[in-house]
């Protein structure tokens, strides 16, 4: 019950300090992307449970020949985690937490077994200490020749193992933690942990 009325409080300010951006970048997004720039996807949740994610839309899709990349303004947005920001959005619905295991796509966390299947009664977060290890994802997985198997292989179970000590130690005072580094990290780009 903490853990919720932090969740909200802490989303509620955020949001009234940064709802300016938000629009802004919104209206960026549409423009750079050619498309409304709120990306929706589907995610997994607390208890397996399915929701909708939201996001500033980063990619660009180019008619002519079916191809996608990430936008210029869409390479700033995601550097400075500024296309998570409508995620408070989710945590206000009661979707996510402040911190918590990031939320993947179907195939991943709900297939868990074991002792590992308790990261589903955690409700998704915005931010997580894997999600401070690997704030530099992208980078990593571009430099591998098969970056799904990469993916799934080392850093997907390390993520899991990461997000497992956080169930069993979590706290409050851990969250405001895990908070400071991430904002540290996405600042100033240096890994923490």
């Amino acid at each position: 019950m903490a853990k919720r009325v932090f969740d909200i409080v802490f989303a509620l300010f955020l949001l009234a300090f940064l709802f300016w951006l938000i629009i802004i970048s919104v209206i960026i997004a549409t423009i750079d992307t050619h498309t409304n720039g709120i990306f929706i996807q589907e995610r997994i949740g607390q208890f397996g449970n399915k929701f909708n994610i939201y996001k500033i839309r980063t990619i660009r899709e180019s008619s002519a020949i079916g191809a996608i990349s990430i936008s210029k303004t869409g390479q700033f947005f995601r550097k400075y985690k500024i296309d998570e920001l409508p995620q408070l959005l989710n945590v206000l619905k009661g979707d996510m937490s402040i911190v918590g295991p990031r939320p993947d796509v179907s195939g991943y966390y709900d297939v868990l077994e074991g002792e590992r299947r308790k990261l589903l009664e955690l409700k998704p977060g915005l931010t997580s200490i894997a999600a401070i290890k690997y704030s530099n994802e992208d980078a990593i997985l571009n430099k591998q020749e098969n970056s799904l198997l990469f993916n799934d292989t080392f850093i997907f179970p390390d993520k899991v193992k990461l997000n497992l000590d956080y169930y069993y130690n979590h706290s409050i005072w851990g969250d405001i933690r895990i908070i400071f580094e991430t904002i540290r990290v996405t600042l100033f780009e240096e890994e923490l942990l």
